[in-house]
Parts: C-alpha cells; sequence; structure tokens
C-alpha cells in the first residue's frame, strides 16, 4: 500500500529507476548506442578469437609433442618425409619438410666435396628453415593485433561514450531546470554503462594478448631450437659424406 502512495505521488518514479542493462541501451543517445554496439562486437570477436587461440596452442603443442617423438625415435629422416609428404600437419612438421625438400634437391644434383659449396648448402637449408619458421609463425598469430588493439583503444572508446552522455545528460538537466536524482540517475547511468562495456572489452583482450604472446613466443624458439638441431645433423651427414 505504501509502494502505491509513493507511485501515485511521484508518477514514473519506478520507471525513472528502471536501470536495467536493457533500458539503458535504449534509452541512450544514438552516438552512445553506436559505442555500445562496436564494444559489445569487439568483446564478441575478442572472445572468439581468445577460444580459437586456446585451442590452436593446445594442437600445436601436442601434435610438436608427437612430431619430436618421430624425429628422434632413431628411424630414417627419408622415411619421415615420406610419411610427412608435401602436405605436413604443424609448423614444425613444415620445416622438417622444407628442410628435407631442399636436402634432396641438392642430393638429387649431386654434392660436390668443395667446401663453398657444402657451406652455400647449408645456407640455403638454414634460410629455407627461417623462411617457413617466418611464415608458419606469421599464420599462427593472425588476429593477434586485433587483440592489442582492442585492448589499448577500448576503454578510450567507452570513455567517448560516457563523455558524449554526460553532455548530453547535463544540456537535458538543463533544459529540465531540475537537478534532482531522478532526472540526473538515468543520463549518468546511461554514460558509465559505455564505460563498463569499454573496460568488459578492454581487459580480457590485454590478458589474452600478453598470454598468447608470450606462448607464441616460447613456441617460436621452439622451433628455432628444432631448426638449428635439424641444421646440425643435415650438416654432419654433408661432413660424412665421401
Amino acid at each position: 500500500m505504501q509502494g502505491n502512495l509513493v507511485d501515485q505521488v511521484l508518477p514514473g518514479t519506478a520507471a525513472a529507476h528502471d536501470l536495467s542493462v536493457i533500458t539503458l541501451f535504449l534509452q541512450a543517445d544514438i552516438v552512445v548506442k553506436v559505442v555500445m554496439v562496436l564494444l559489445i562486437l569487439a568483446s564478441f570477436w575478442s572472445w572468439a578469437v581468445i577460444f580459437d587461440k586456446i585451442a590452436k596452442l593446445g594442437r600445436l603443442k601436442r601434435e610438436a609433442r608427437r612430431f619430436e617423438e618421430s624425429f628422434w625415435s632413431g628411424g630414417s629422416l627419408d622415411d619421415l618425409y615420406d610419411r610427412i609428404g608435401n602436405r605436413p600437419g604443424d609448423p614444425m612438421a613444415a620445416v622438417f619438410a622444407a628442410a628435407m625438400r631442399e636436402w634432396r634437391r641438392s642430393a638429387a644434383k649431386g654434392v660436390s666435396a668443395a667446401a663453398a659449396i657444402r657451406t652455400s648448402l647449408q645456407d640455403r637449408i638454414e634460410r629455407v628453415m627461417q623462411v617457413t619458421i617466418g611464415r608458419e609463425m606469421e599464420r599462427l598469430e593472425r588476429f593477434m593485433p586485433f587483440l592489442a588493439t582492442v585492448g589499448s583503444t577500448a576503454p578510450f572508446v567507452g570513455l567517448f561514450g560516457t563523455v558524449w552522455g554526460i553532455v548530453n545528460s547535463f544540456q537535458s538537466i538543463a533544459a529540465a531546470k531540475n537537478t534532482s536524482l531522478v532526472v540526473v540517475a538515468p543520463g549518468i547511468a546511461e554514460s558509465l554503462f559505455a564505460t563498463a562495456l569499454g573496460l568488459v572489452a578492454a581487459i580480457p583482450a590485454v590478458v589474452a594478448y600478453n598470454k598468447f604472446s608470450t606462448d607464441f613466443g616460447r613456441y617460436a624458439n621452439r622451433l628455432d631450437s628444432f631448426g638449428s638441431e635439424f641444421a646440425a645433423i643435415l650438416s654432419r651427414q654433408l661432413d660424412e659424406k665421401p
């Protein structure tokens, strides 16, 4: 009964205090709405990239472990290359396949005993592996700049929406000539909601970017180490040739 009396005395008070997310969005200015939509889309896309990278990193680690087991099992490298073929399933296998392809081309032409020619072959193999590593890492790190962009710009985009909304709120207050909380609260809440969306989009993107950058850096070092070890193996085999 008391609640009905308040509604009779202050009609529209209950509606004015409706600060749900949907209401804040629907009552916001068109510019603030655009900012909110952009931040929501950026957040959804960031999470899609995050889940994709998590799954990809897990798969890379499993495939690299299986390939290293096959590589260091003591079997023939030629047999391993024949199994992998021209379609390696992971970056480490791609590095191995690129080096073996160059090795076989030189073997088919016949490798001279001249030290200069052998050194040239070793240089070509190392360059081929480095190019392959760079290409594979570029493919793995796709959309990483997007996470960095969202993490660095989303708070400022949200702040822009907040400032724009607050300016509109002050204009409405001046037009209504009423500074009561019932009039001020909805406009301020709409403005701060844009900042909240900016933080919601930015924080996961920043955390994920830092985590994935570290993981991809470690994986790149793993590929470099494998390339160096494989180059040393091929160099020894080259030296053993008559």
